[in-house]
């Protein structure tokens, strides 16, 4: 079970990487437009398509990074009023019996609509660009198939009474 954790928290932190390069693009293709735009005065027909993409894309493939370092924003009014093996309880309840499954339906609807926009070689309408959709789509996919895994790690690492999440990473 350890390995299969360790597993999961080393394909989370290679999202995570391959988000901070999502950044990086994001960052080149905004330069790019705002120069091609205002100095030279012919603006880019993918800037907008490249922007929306990159954003929900390094949003997606963060989050199994960001739960696995406890990052995302948690409110704990009434969860610190409770024992540390309590907490553990909540915590492992919630991630492993609520919000996987919920992530998990939501990646299955993911592959499925993947697999339509790759069959059916759909394009996004709206843009002059039209790129496919199928890459967009896919990586959306796999950034919520790698925050159910670790939403089921970490479940799994409370109930087991190790504590909260962030007391059980690897290593940040």
């Amino acid at each position: 079970m350890k390995t299969l954790l360790s597993a999961i928290d080393r394909t989370s932190a290679g999202l995570g990487r391959i988000a901070e390069v999502v950044v990086l693009i994001l960052i080149v293709a905004m330069l790019y437009e705002v120069a091609a735009r205002y100095i030279f005065g012919a603006p880019t027909l993918w800037a907008f398509d490249i922007a929306y993409m990159s954003t929900g894309v390094l949003f997606v493939l963060g989050a199994a990074q960001a739960l696995r370092q406890d990052a995302h924003v948690r409110i704990d009014v009434l969860s610190s009023r409770f024992s540390h093996r309590v907490r553990g309880w909540i915590d492992g309840i919630a991630f492993l019996f609520v919000l996987a499954p919920i992530f998990c339906k939501l990646a299955w609807i993911g592959g499925q609509r993947t697999w339509r926009a790759y069959t059916l070689g759909e394009v996004e309408h709206v843009s002059p660009w039209a790129p496919l959709m199928w890459p967009f789509y896919a990586l959306l996919t796999i950034g919520l198939a790698a925050l159910t895994l670790q939403l089921a790690a970490q479940g799994i690492r409370a109930l087991a009474g190790r504590g909260r999440p962030a007391d059980l990473t690897l290593e940040s």
